[in-house]
C-alpha cells in the first residue's frame, strides 16, 4: 500500500470514530437523563442533564471529525481547493464547538467561572 492510501484510510477510520462517539454518546446521555428523571422527578434537572450530555458529546465528536478531516486532507494532494475546503470545514466546526461550549458552560472558554459569574 502506498502512503496516501494508508493515510486516507486512517482519516476515514478517525471520522468513523467521531460519528460513533456522537451516536453512542447521545444514547448514553439520553439514558442518563431519563434515569435522572426517574430518580428526581424533576423535569428541569433532566432537561439540563440531557442538554449538557448532548452538548459534550457533540463537542467531542466534532473535535474528532476535525482531526479526521485534517488527516484526510493531508493524504490527498494539497492544492488550493482542498485547503480552502478544509479551512471552511474547520472554521464551521470550530464555530459550532465554541457555541456549544458557551451553551454548556455558560461563559466563554477564556473566562474563568468567577469572572463569568460576576459579568452575568
Amino acid at each position: 500500500m502506498e502512503f496516501e492510501s494508508v493515510v486516507t484510510h486512517i482519516g476515514e477510520i478517525v471520522e468513523f470514530v467521531g460519528i460513533a462517539v456522537i451516536i453512542i454518546g447521545l444514547i448514553f446521555a439520553a439514558i442518563y437523563s431519563v434515569v435522572t428523571y426517574l430518580k428526581t422527578q424533576d423535569a428541569m434537572t433532566c432537561y439540563k442533564m440531557a442538554r449538557q450530555g448532548f452538548g459534550r458529546t457533540l463537542l467531542l465528536g466534532l473535535e474528532i471529525l476535525v482531526a479526521g478531516d485534517i488527516i484526510a486532507t493531508v493524504a490527498v494532494s494539497l492544492d488550493r481547493s482542498n485547503l480552502i475546503n478544509l479551512a471552511i470545514l474547520v472554521a464551521v466546526r470550530t464555530f459550532l464547538s465554541w457555541t456549544l461550549e458557551v451553551e454548556i458552560e455558560g461563559h466563554w472558554p477564556w473566562q474563568n467561572q468567577k469572572n463569568a459569574d460576576q459579568s452575568a
